[in-house]
């Protein structure tokens, strides 16, 4: 059930003070089947705002699937590095549209890429990142690490742990983690909490392996949420909704 926004208007001060959101490159799509789906981005622009306001620092780290997936690509016999150099340039388009989207609605934000293309975005440089956070700037971090061979969700966990996040926040499709599809199994349960070591061994599929053993190295916590549900972002860091939470 959605959550009512007028309440949240009156809703404690945040849980976290600087978070990392990530998302992918999907959510972008809406029903379509491939690109990018203006009202989509506008609406999950706006999801931002609302936590924006509310004064917390907000890192982003977008995927690129809804353009361009490298391990898709070297499935179909490209060769894994380029592959994956494309996805990242990938990443750097939904960056784009999403800092578009928040710039039409008032929020201060910077594509900040790990490949330099200075004509459109800024190189990463981590002191000049934390400082846009202080200014309360969204930073989105695109082109992945700027490594083949890494994902976008251990991009997140790095830039998280860079920026010092407090939590990252994994939107998805459905309200938290299940013990197995919840969209083909009617019985699949959701966890309110799991440790990090469950997720490996159960192969829970938050986030891929490497991104999960970094966050349980750096005891960063992973809050797993519905990104659909209206005012679901806010809602969690007002204390109130409905998620998963990852964690030691």
């Amino acid at each position: 059930m959605p959550l009512d926004l007028e309440t949240l208007d009156t809703a404690p001060d945040a849980t976290y003070n600087r978070v990392m959101l990530k998302i992918s490159g999907e959510a972008l799509m809406g029903d379509q089947g491939f690109g990018l789906h203006p009202p989509t981005v506008q609406r999950i622009a706006r999801e931002v705002k609302t936590v924006h306001d509310m004064g917390v620092e907000i890192c982003m780290v977008i995927g690129g699937g809804n353009i361009f997936r490298g391990l898709s690509g070297a499935a179909q016999g490209m060769e894994r590095t380029t592959a994956d150099y494309m996805g990242m340039l990938a990443t750097v388009m939904n960056a784009l549209a999403m800092q578009s989207a928040l710039e039409d609605i008032g929020v201060f934000c910077r594509v900040i890429s790990a490949i330099p293309m200075d004509q459109v975005c800024e190189p990463y440089i981590r002191r000049r990142a934390v400082r846009h956070l202080e200014k309360k700037r969204v930073c989105i971090f695109a082109a992945g690490t700027g490594n083949p061979y890494f994902t976008t969700d251990t991009a997140a966990t790095l830039r998280a742990n860079e920026m010092g996040c407090e939590a990252i926040f994994k939107g998805t499709k459905v309200d938290g983690v299940y013990d197995k599809d919840p969209e083909k199994f009617d019985d699949a349960k959701r966890y309110d909490t799991v440790s990090f070591d469950d997720v490996l061994a159960k192969r829970l599929g938050v986030m891929d392996a490497s991104a999960i053993a970094l966050a349980r190295d750096n005891n960063l916590p992973i809050i797993v949420f519905s990104l659909d549900e209206p005012g679901g972002f806010r809602g969690i860091l007002a204390g109130k909704g409905t998620y998963t939470k990852v964690s030691g």
